[in-house]
């Protein structure tokens, strides 16, 4: 609710001079105006005068909020020009002229007829006019003036920002400051104490204070403990007017929190703790939980927990749980209640994060000793090792023993302890095991390159968990109340922790049972130029056994059979052999496949021994070694083509061969079309070779050839070179003397010709037959006849037949082999 107050405000205007107002001059001046419109304000006295005097009023204020019927008074405008006859008429224009504000055109009185609010606007420009009302011309020219609204106290204070959250940490000295509220005032500042505001606390004390003027609110006790009282809310209050009766005030709450410091050492709540403790606790497990209180909160109540000292530091640790700040005691190393019954423990629990402001509060930490019982349990037995390993020979009978497990009770009772195996998988069964002594037994014969080693679980259990029971047919008989069968006694379900289990492995031995034998089926190839002593294959061995009974083998031939002349073979020493040629040559159209049997033998106790036959195909090869081709059947055979694939290489032949018929048809038929002579010139020679694989009768053939064709002395005289190679230099023509036909000795004849075909290096290195005829006077192709190099000595080099193609490859390969015994 807005307060409004009364004015003495009494405005009258007076020709050049000011009027003051009832509130001073201190708060209103006068304004005069000429006719060039100067304006002296807010009490100045420098005024321009002119011959001619203007029209003056005063600057107007008007009241705020005010609440009366009848409009109100503002002021009053009058001009020099106005004699009191109504002549002069006044306008009024500008903010609020007609609406708010109202004027007496006749005597120039102003009135307000709404209620202001100077929060909403706290000044209006208007512009007012005197005119002749009989001519409406200006008397004056227009002017300006304003009106303020008058300020009065209709708003309280007001905290913007309220209520306030704000924490403070405990312990905190006398002074400390919390927060700074500010209340703001809507009225005016400069005038009056309408916005002047003074802040005391109404709430709070003696907890807490306020600054009047600033609004600090600050501690004013002493060491405020958070654990004694935490929160806090105080409030603040805001009064203008200086706080003078009369204002008006407003408030607001201010939410105190204590902050924790670290001001309150740990603490156990008992000096001494007793513990119970099974001795069949695990290692590893928590087997207790022990706290000390600390009042503070968050990380100033972080601790850690330490075993200081006792005879069970090296059997227990201790661990902080950050969650619920507990240690958790655990088992570090395996009770034993029959070895030691109590342990004695000192465990302390310190703060981590420390506050050296209080550290005259301290120590902040705390000392408690824990006595552990150890608790006696019936323990399962106890094997004398965590695992065992046992061995057992190969082919060993059934009932062979493989080795015996020992367990023992460990409780003071030491009862008896019996033994069987855990048949949960196959490998289980192949074994035995006595229920008393623990000797564990084969079931099978065992082969090691089948199964080489096997995993059992043995159990033992005290002879007092176990009851016997008869035998029926079909095995051991069971009821509701067992479950494992131990042999020829039954394992009651009543207490299933009491049973011990420990791994045993058993490797199975090996024996010299297995005899050698190749690593692989080999596929052996000799070259038809293969020289002796040349290796052909290299091959090794294999043993199932290991090593021990196998790592040495032996080759040789098989001594029952008489000695191979075309292969041999020689034993490396080194697990390997390798199989050599014996001799020179071979010839796939004489023997294509050879078969060479071979003994291996192990190294192992007894020695076994394996025959194998090796399989020796004869192929042609390259002069680099490789191979050309074998025979058909051997090639056929090692691709291992299907029937069907060879009906359809046959058909492919056919189909080829049909083609090629073809095409020599057409070939003789074009031949025949043409009238040109085949032979153009005597350069252009086509020689056809062909090769006769006939072989004469010897001396006593008399049928074959005719003797009479040898007497043509000239047709053996004349000098013919050969037309198969070009050769470098030309031999030089003999020269015989002349002769008829009657005188010539054809038995001197062969022999001279014979003689000269064993010096002739250039023909084939085996018996040829050469035949010695006329055959005319002259032959368009020339001879073929190697004859005429009988006499030279010719370095000729036959590689160059190996780039004419295939169809002269058998002849490169003879004159590479001549060629090759000549450098020898």
């Amino acid at each position: 609710m807005k307060i409004t107050s009364t004015s003495c405000i009494c405005p009258v205007l007076v020709c050049l001079c000011f009027v003051q107002r009832c509130y001073g001059a201190a708060h209103h001046g006068s304004i005069k105006v000429t006719r060039n419109q100067t304006r002296h304000i807010e009490g100045e006295t420098e005024v321009h005068h002119r011959p001619k005097r203007g029209w003056v009023w005063n600057q107007f204020f008007v009241l705020e909020e005010h609440m009366g019927p009848d409009p109100q008074y503002v002021g009053k405008l009058h001009s020099n020009s106005d004699k009191g006859d109504g002549s002069v008429k006044y306008i009024l224009t500008g903010e609020g002229a007609g609406t708010i504000f109202i004027i007496d055109d006749t005597t120039g009185d102003i009135h307000s007829t709404k209620s202001l609010d100077r929060e909403q606007k706290t000044h209006y420009v208007l512009h007012a006019q005197a005119i002749d009302r009989r001519t409406n011309k200006p008397l004056e020219p227009e002017s300006e003036f304003i009106i303020k609204v008058q300020d009065i106290n209709d708003n309280a204070p007001k905290f913007t920002d309220g209520p306030y959250i704000v924490t403070v940490p405990e312990m905190s000295e006398m002074g400390t400051s919390v927060l700074q509220v500010t209340a703001t005032d809507a009225d005016d500042p400069t005038y009056g104490n309408s916005a002047r505001v003074v802040y005391s606390i109404l709430q709070g004390q003696p907890y807490f204070s306020v600054d009047p003027k600033t609004g600090v609110i600050r501690t004013a006790l002493h060491n405020m403990d958070r654990e004694a009282r935490e929160h806090y809310s105080v409030v603040i209050q805001a009064k203008d007017m200086a706080g003078q009766v009369g204002g008006l005030s407003g408030s607001t709450t201010v939410n105190i929190t204590l902050t924790d410091v670290n001001d309150n050492p740990p603490r156990f709540p008992q000096k001494h703790y007793q513990l119970y403790v099974p001795e069949s606790a695990q290692v590893g497990s928590a087997v207790g939980k022990i706290k000390a209180n600390d009042a503070d909160t968050g990380s100033n109540a972080d601790m850690k927990y330490t075993i200081i000292n006792g005879d069970g530091a090296g059997v227990f640790s201790i661990s902080t749980d950050k969650e619920t700040r507990e240690g958790i005691l655990s088992l570090k190393k395996p009770l034993n209640y029959e070895k030691k019954k109590s342990y004695t423990l000192n465990i302390e629990g310190a703060n981590t994060h420390l506050d050296f402001r209080f550290s005259h509060l301290g120590p902040f930490k705390d000392v408690t000793m824990l006595k552990i019982i150890v608790g006696d349990v019936d323990e399962p037995p106890l094997f004398t090792m965590p695992s065992y390993l046992m061995e057992v020979y190969e082919n060993a009978k059934i009932g062979t023993a493989v080795g015996t497990v020992t367990a023992q009770d460990p409780d003071t009772a030491n009862s008896l302890v019996r033994y069987f195996i855990d048949h949960n998988t196959e490998e289980d069964r192949y074994f035995t095991i006595d229920a008393n002594t623990g000797t564990i037994k084969t079931a099978k014969i065992f082969d090691r390159e089948e199964t080489p080693w096997y995993n059992i679980t043995v159990a033992a259990s005290e002879i007092g968990l176990c009851k016997a029971v008869p035998e029926s047919r079909n095995g051991p008989t069971t009821d509701h109340r067992t479950s494992a069968v131990c042999g020829a006694l039954i394992y009651s379900g009543d207490n299933p922790g009491l049973v011990s289990h420990v791994p045993v492995g058993i490797r199975i031995l090996d024996v010299n049972d297995n005899p050698p034998e190749l690593a692989r089926e080999y596929d052996i190839v000799v070259c038809e130029n293969a020289k002796p002593g040349q290796v052909i294959q290299t091959i090794t061995a294999t043993d199932k056994d290991n090593s021990a009974n196998g790592a040495r083998f032996h080759f040789s031939l098989d001594e029952g059979l008489s000695l191979n002349p075309n292969f041999t073979l020689r034993d490396n020493e080194d697990n390997t052999a390798s199989i050599l040629t014996r001799r020179r040559r071979y010839s796939r159209t004489t023997q294509d496949i050879y078969y060479l049997p071979i003994l291996i033998s192990d190294g192992g106790v007894p020695p076994l021994s394996s025959s194998s036959t090796l399989t020796v195909r004869v192929c042609a090869c390259e002069r680099d070694g490789r191979v050309r081709t074998c025979h058909a059947e051997a090639f056929l055979s090692s691709a291992g083509l299907s029937t069907g694939a060879l009906i359809a290489i046959l058909l492919c032949v056919v189909i080829l061969l049909v083609f090629s018929l073809a095409i020599v048809v057409l070939f003789i038929t074009l031949r025949r079309s043409k009238k040109e002579p085949l032979i153009i010139s005597e350069e252009d020679v086509r020689e056809n070779v062909v090769t006769y694989d006939d072989e004469g009768g010897g001396e006593e053939d008399t049928e074959a050839f005719d003797i009479t064709a040898l007497r043509n002395p000239s047709a053996a005289e004349e000098l013919k070179y050969r037309r198969d190679v070009r050769p470098e230099v030309k031999p030089a023509p003999r020269h015989h003397p002349s002769s008829s036909l009657d005188s010539i000795n054809v038995q001197e004849f062969i022999k001279q010709r014979l003689a000269e075909a064993d010096l002739d290096p250039s023909v084939p290195p085996y018996d040829s037959l050469q035949t010695y005829a006329y055959e005319g006077h002259r032959s368009e192709a020339g001879s073929i006849s190697s004859l005429d190099s009988v006499t030279t000595q010719s370095d000729q080099d036959y590689n160059y037949l190996g780039d004419w193609g295939p169809e002269f490859k058998k002849l490169a390969e003879l004159y590479g082999e001549i060629e090759s015994e000549r450098t020898t």
